[in-house]
């Protein structure tokens, strides 16, 4: 009875050990770096931004209609934290001459890498004190920015953009509130739109999310449909130049898994050099079926930036 008991305890204990082993866990160093782009690469996935990528893109342009994908930026977009946007208007003083010249500027208070449609540059997420391709974050951190991965150095973006209409292929308007995206729902999507990836794309997810913003901002930012590991980890094996979604984080928040935090923020930003675009507009393009068109975007010339809040079109 003894030997049966302490068999007993010693299964539980196994059995709570297993429980608390995490689904996902970041590589070592070893084996993710260096990158595949080589040992000092520092754009990854923008190594795809090349003439030829331009010129494909362009032929996908016949009608020449721009469709708008980003978020009016104001006091009613969701914020995080203590993230913030203020606009306070400068006005300026008459100027004398008998022209009578007025004009008038801004003063913006914002955390202006991270709100509204938004860039995520590698500078943003980390493994501990690691970046993407094992860049330690402790060398490079200054109080004018970071000295490596800043948002400047990003440039002009101008590829081949894919929507997967996820929602329209489960036949919803809008997602659960922390739906997993699966690899068959993609598959499934894909099928359904009759679009394939390539490499270089610039792949965007409807969730149907985006109905919330500015709307039920509590709802929005409390939780969120999007992809998981696995889903992230295929969409990542097709070699995009970035992905998207038009939810908070672009993967399901929050996760199955409750002993890892944002893990597709670390497998595509921190492991495989790929940049994230969250809060994309996409419910026109939804209504419009539209699967494939020339994606433009600019991230900000800013110094060092983690981010940038951007203004992406697609092109058809």
């Amino acid at each position: 009875m003894r030997s049966i008991a302490i068999a007993a305890i010693l299964t539980a204990f196994s059995s709570a050990a297993f429980a608390q082993t995490p689904t996902w866990s970041p590589p070592p160093e070893s084996q993710r770096c260096p990158s595949k782009w080589g040992a000092n690469d520092e754009r990854g996935s923008m190594n795809h931004q090349k003439p030829v990528t331009v010129q494909n893109a362009a032929k996908l342009i016949k009608t020449g209609e721009v469709i708008e994908m980003a978020h009016v930026l104001g006091p009613t977009m969701p914020f995080f934290g203590t993230r913030r946007f203020d606009v306070h208007a400068k006005r300026t003083f008459m100027n004398q001459p008998s022209n009578r010249r007025g004009s008038n500027e801004e003063i913006v208070i914002s955390e202006i890498g991270q709100v509204g449609t938004q860039f995520d540059g590698f500078a943003h997420q980390t493994h501990e004190d690691s970046w993407y391709n094992c860049v330690k974050v402790s060398e490079n951190a200054t109080r004018s920015g970071f000295s490596k991965y800043g948002v400047h150095g990003v440039g002009q973006i101008f590829t081949r953009g894919v929507m997967i209409d996820v929602a329209g292929f489960k036949g919803v308007e809008m997602l659960g509130d922390n739906y997993e995206i699966t690899v068959e729902d993609l598959e499934g999507a894909m099928k359904k739109q009759n679009i394939t990836l390539q490499a270089g794309d610039a792949v965007l997810i409807h969730t149907g999310w985006g109905k919330l913003y500015g709307k039920d901002n509590p709802r929005y930012v409390k939780s969120c449909p999007g992809i998981g590991v696995k889903a992230a980890q295929w969409l990542i094996a097709k070699d995009p130049l970035l992905l998207g979604a038009d939810n908070w984080p672009v993967e399901v928040s929050p996760g199955p898994d409750p002993l890892i935090s944002l893990p597709v923020h670390q497998i595509a930003l921190v492991v495989n050099g790929v940049h994230l675009l969250e809060n994309v507009k996409l419910d026109e393009m939804a209504q419009k079926q539209i699967s494939e068109f020339a994606f433009v975007m600019q991230p900000l010339k800013m110094q060092g930036g983690s981010g940038s809040t951007v203004s992406p079109v697609a092109i058809r």
